[in-house]
């Protein structure tokens, strides 16, 4: 897979970025751990589901349902992209991270749908 070079965007707006990520991200935390503070001198947000699971065959104690962590250049949204719509899928950098530099409405539309999605499966899987 090639890597793709984002835009940079300056630092005000990845605040902004990263507010909004956290405010969708919070619509889903119910559930879930929430983790601040976990990524030294970055802001970091992380939805953990504190239950042990087995996925990939492997035994763990804890599941990363999704995290965003603020770059320097970027936001990175860490998601499993099974769950992902095609406009999401542009930002893929790697298996699970997708770097933002800015939150479209058809991209906020796509990651709220990722993160039902997301949700639904670990319902039908029992973690929930």
């Amino acid at each position: 897979m090639t890597t793709k070079t984002a835009a940079k965007a300056a630092p005000r707006d990845l605040d902004t970025l990263f507010d909004e990520l956290q405010s969708i991200l919070a619509r889903f935390a119910k559930p879930f751990t929430v983790r601040e503070g976990y990524v030294r001198n970055k802001r970091d947000y992380h939805l953990i589901l504190k239950k042990k699971v087995v996925t990939g065959g492997r035994e763990k104690d804890e599941l990363w349902f999704a995290s965003i962590i603020q770059q320097k250049n970027n936001v990175g949204f860490y998601f499993s992209s099974a769950y992902c719509t095609q406009e999401l899928l542009k930002h893929l950098d790697g298996k699970t991270c997708f770097h933002l530099t800015q939150l479209t409405p058809p991209l906020k539309k796509d990651i709220t749908a990722a993160l039902k999605n997301g949700i639904t499966d670990c319902k039908k899987r029992g973690w929930l």
